[in-house]
């Protein structure tokens, strides 16, 4: 058996145009996260946990997007949308691993923060380099086994309908609309996942900053708490635009799942936060843009 993703094609006017666009999108993606792996690996002053876990998080990033927007692109080009059932399968099991630990990853960040604004006489005792490490493979190992989990009962389910998913890469929701049979276990077993992936990560950082917040205001000077505070909104905004999104598209009930909507949705965690993080996280910081200046001829 094999799955058609439609993608883009109810505007078949600018299938060019949108190659194109996602093409310059993925080549920002891949060279900006590598350049800040890069410059956390050469400059001593960036080996700290809060650059160890962003340097992770870029290297995570480029793994996530490179699991759907090379098959994108290649669809676009040949107009040959075809994909097996166990390529699709593949395909969302790792895309679901890597999103689940972005997730994990982007509340370890918050925790990080957490250490060095409110206790930061015991930071370098807590969030040492083997603790870091431990923190960063306990999260991909934790998703590992609940993703392929997940995955293998929705392909077990029965695809005697349509076989095309109105989607660009597969993905959840437009697969449960091409089951005929009953998915509601399957169903709640994502909305658990979700809730556990998605849900408590998010709520951990927002306690997180309530707590950072706290302490920020309570500091002497107003110098004193844009520095705090600028280590921290960058973060911010990348954690509003990933979570905000995936929210949306995996707790909504399927009876109100738009395509459309979803396509839109989509775009926001698999290509417009992944190529914004690296602007955000050097624009922002004094650091990054200072290592950057010395490496630049």
């Amino acid at each position: 058996m094999e799955f058609f993703l439609l993608g883009f094609t109810d505007i078949p006017h600018l299938q060019m145009f949108l190659l194109g666009i996602f093409f310059f999108a993925y080549v920002i993606i891949l060279m900006g996260n590598g350049i800040i792996i890069l410059i956390t690996r050469v400059d001593k002053a960036l080996q700290t946990p809060m650059y160890f876990f962003l340097a992770n998080f870029s290297f995570l990033e480029i793994c996530y997007m490179s699991v759907t927007i090379p098959k994108m692109l290649v669809n676009i080009w040949t107009q040959q949308r075809n994909i097996s059932l166990s390529e699709c399968a593949t395909q969302m099991c790792f895309f679901l691993i890597l999103g689940s630990t972005e997730c994990l990853l982007l509340a370890m960040m918050a925790y990080d923060r957490y250490v060095a604004i409110c206790n930061p006489l015991h930071y370098p005792l807590v969030m040492n380099r083997r603790v870091c490490t431990q923190l960063v493979t306990g999260s991909w190992i934790t998703t590992i086994p609940v993703q392929i989990g997940q995955t293998y009962p929705i392909f077990s389910l029965p695809f005697c309908g349509s076989n095309q998913i109105n989607h660009f890469f597969c993905d959840i929701p437009p697969l449960f609309k091409l089951a005929c049979g009953d998915t509601f276990v399957n169903e709640m077993s994502v909305y658990i996942v979700v809730v556990l992936f998605l849900t408590v990560p998010f709520l951990l950082i927002i306690g997180s900053y309530g707590k950072i917040m706290s302490t920020i205001l309570k500091l002497p000077s107003a110098t004193s708490r844009a520095k705090a505070f600028s280590t921290c909104s960058s973060h911010l905004t990348v954690v509003a635009l990933f979570f905000g999104s995936g929210i949306i598209t995996y707790f909504q009930p399927k009876s109100k799942h738009s395509s459309g909507r979803e396509r839109v949705l989509s775009l926001f965690y698999t290509i417009v936060t992944p190529m914004f993080n690296p602007i955000i996280y050097t624009l922002r910081n004094k650091d990054v843009m200072a290592t950057l200046r010395k490496l630049l001829p």
